[in-house]
């Protein structure tokens, strides 16, 4: 527990944060004049890696980085934006955000499908909210009302997170999905339509249960074609699906509730991504229980079936984080009252660097912080402040979730380092 109240201490006092403005937050779709120079000042600087820098001045040209100097220089030019007294650190991302998933005029569950007005304004709320929250890249998988609010925030016309999606999922139906054939030239579809990944529902909700709903022939189908055509893979799935999947050689696992160990080791060895969420998702769903039940998908028996199930997602992830080399990212499945909430809300988690963590090796470079419902759950408490060590869990920095995102130079985020992009967000400390 002291370890709980340690971190929590921490995140209290920065809890105020905002992130810097005119420095690129958003991907433009043509490159800023390279003769463009802004130059950060800061007291600390956490830089994705584990380590912290102090006095250190962040200069950035166009959207990139070109030099990070801890070094003081008299003959330095003043700073653009002097952020002294404060802590500044790569933008955060979340793996799983469904950021047009919206309540309605009435206050019940509406979905993510909308296209009305109010459904854009939302969507735009719940965009500006996330990036508030310090999160400047998620990936939202997927509807296809997700391609204009992409669009629309890469272009620098509304405020938001770098947005990657999946646009229309692959719904697993059984035979009625199609043939292997079918399958690839339905991911095919979704690349020409401008999906950045490919979501794969290979199990029921597990309001339903859970049940397997693609074969192992149609998800090597999906998971290989999506390969071919540079995209990652996002796989719902539960109990068998998790192994399954793993084999089909998919890129990520999404939730992965009910999985062995030995599925949890497969991952391991095949170098997939896990995205337990923790129970965050059901957490919010029994939060706004009345605002979803009742709409499509949500019964009371549902209702009941994740109550019974949110401790198994806390088990899930005490046996990920006690499976040397398992691969874990930061994912929230942000839907409706969530938005903005992907930090843990009440219950902070904090996940510095941007990306993914590694259980066990030798490593100690890097550190993830898991609070608050990621501690409840079963992560180690952390090691000393900023830059120390969490045992059992070691951020990778630049990899990790960024080698997912790797959609031409779009994974360059996650770390203060040359050549990455100048995503920052900046926390209010108190002395």
């Amino acid at each position: 527990m002291r370890g709980v109240k340690i971190i929590a201490g921490i995140l209290g006092v920065l809890g105020v944060s905002g992130i810097a403005q005119r420095v690129s937050v958003q991907t433009p779709v043509q490159e800023p004049a390279k003769g463009k120079r802004i130059v950060i000042a800061a007291s600390t600087v956490l830089d994705g890696k584990g380590k912290v820098l102090r006095d250190a001045r962040i200069v950035v040209e166009g959207e990139k980085i070109a030099a990070v100097e801890t070094k003081a220089d008299a003959k330095a030019a003043p700073a653009d934006y002097d952020l002294r007294g404060l802590t500044v650190l790569p933008g955060w991302i979340d793996a799983h955000a469904h950021i047009t998933w919206n309540f309605g005029k009435d206050g019940k569950n509406a979905g993510m499908a909308g296209t009305s007005l109010e459904d854009a304004y939302q969507s735009a709320s719940n965009a500006w909210v996330t990036l508030m929250a310090g999160f400047t890249t998620i990936q939202s998988p997927g509807a296809a009302n997700d391609i204009p609010l992409r669009d629309a925030i890469a272009k620098g016309k509304l405020a938001g997170p770098r947005i990657l999606t999946a646009v229309e999922p692959l719904f697993g139906q059984g035979e009625k999905t199609g043939t292997p054939e079918e399958i690839r030239a339905f991911v095919r579809k979704q690349k020409q339509a401008g999906a950045d990944v490919i979501k794969i529902f290979a199990s029921q909700s597990i309001r339903q249960g859970g049940g397997m709903t693609l074969s192992q022939e149609q998800l090597k189908a999906a998971c290989d074609e999506a390969k071919k055509q540079g995209l990652c893979t996002l796989v719902h799935a539960y109990k068998d699906a998790v192994r399954a999947a793993t084999l089909a050689g998919c890129t990520e696992i999404e939730h992965g509730t009910l999985a062995t160990d030995d599925d949890l080791k497969l991952m391991a060895e095949k170098g997939t991504y896990l995205d337990p969420q923790a129970g965050l998702v059901i957490e919010n769903y029994l939060l706004h229980k009345e605002q979803y039940l009742g709409t499509p998908g949500y019964t009371a028996e549902g209702f009941a079936a994740m109550e019974k199930i949110l401790p198994m997602n806390h088990e899930l992830v005490q046996h990920a984080a006690k499976t040397p080399g398992l691969k874990v990212v930061f994912g929230t499945d942000a839907v409706a009252g969530a938005h903005g909430r992907n930090d843990g809300g009440d219950g902070v988690r904090q996940f510095v660097g941007g990306g993914s963590a590694r259980n066990g090796g030798p490593d100690r470079d890097n550190c993830s912080r898991f609070a608050g419902r990621h501690h409840r759950a079963g992560w180690r408490s952390v090691e000393g402040h900023y830059g120390g060590a969490a045992r059992g869990v070691r951020d990778e920095g630049r990899r990790g979730l960024q080698e997912c995102f790797a959609q031409g130079d779009s994974g360059l985020c996650g770390r203060a380092a040359v050549g990455q992009r100048a995503d920052y967000t900046y926390v209010v400390t108190f002395t």
